[in-house]
C-alpha cells in the first residue's frame, strides 16, 4: 500500500527514474522487436498498433485517437499504418456522415496474426518481469499510467 503523505521525490531521484525508466523501456522494446519480429514479422510498434485498434469498439479507431494512443503525430501515425494496410492487417474506413473522418481499423488477418503475437507478447513480458508480483506491478502501472496521461505544458 503507498503512502500518501509521502513527499514528492527531489529533482535528483525524480531525474534518476526517468533515465532508469527510459533505459528499461529501450531494453523492452528491443526485446520486444527481436522475438516478435522473428516469430511474427511484426515489430513492438506494429503489434501495439494492432492491439489496440483489437480492443477498439468494432475493431477501429479514428486515426488522430490512435495516433494519441501510441504518442505519435497524425503523420507518424499514416506512416505506421502503411504497411500494415498494404499487407491486409489493418483497413481504412471513412466516416459515413463526415468524409474528413478517417477509422484505421484491425482486418480478419491481423486478428489472426495478433491472436498467435499475443501468446508470445505475454511470455516475454512475464519472462522481463521476471518474479515480479501483481501487487508490486500495480501501483508502478498506475505510475506509468500518471505519467502517459500528462500533457506537456505550454510553456
Amino acid at each position: 500500500m503507498t503512502d500518501l503523505t509521502s513527499p514528492p521525490p527531489d529533482g535528483a531521484s525524480a531525474l534518476d527514474f526517468c533515465l532508469r525508466l527510459a533505459r528499461a523501456q529501450a531494453l523492452i522494446v528491443r526485446r520486444f522487436d527481436s522475438i516478435l519480429g522473428n516469430l511474427h514479422g511484426l515489430s513492438f510498434s506494429d503489434y501495439q498498433l494492432l492491439y489496440h485498434l483489437q480492443r477498439a469498439p468494432g475493431g477501429r479507431l479514428r486515426r488522430i485517437d490512435l495516433a494519441e494512443r501510441l504518442a505519435l503525430t497524425a503523420s507518424g501515425i499514416t506512416r505506421s499504418l502503411m504497411p500494415l494496410e498494404k499487407i491486409g492487417l489493418v483497413a481504412r474506413q471513412a466516416d459515413q456522415r463526415d468524409a474528413r473522418v478517417g477509422y484505421a481499423a484491425i482486418t480478419e488477418a491481423g486478428q489472426a496474426l495478433l491472436a498467435h503475437a499475443n501468446t508470445t507478447a505475454q511470455a516475454l513480458a512475464q519472462e522481463l518481469l521476471g518474479s515480479a508480483s501483481a501487487d508490486q506491478l500495480a501501483p508502478l502501472s498506475l505510475l506509468l499510467g500518471a505519467i502517459a496521461g500528462k500533457q506537456p505544458s505550454n510553456g
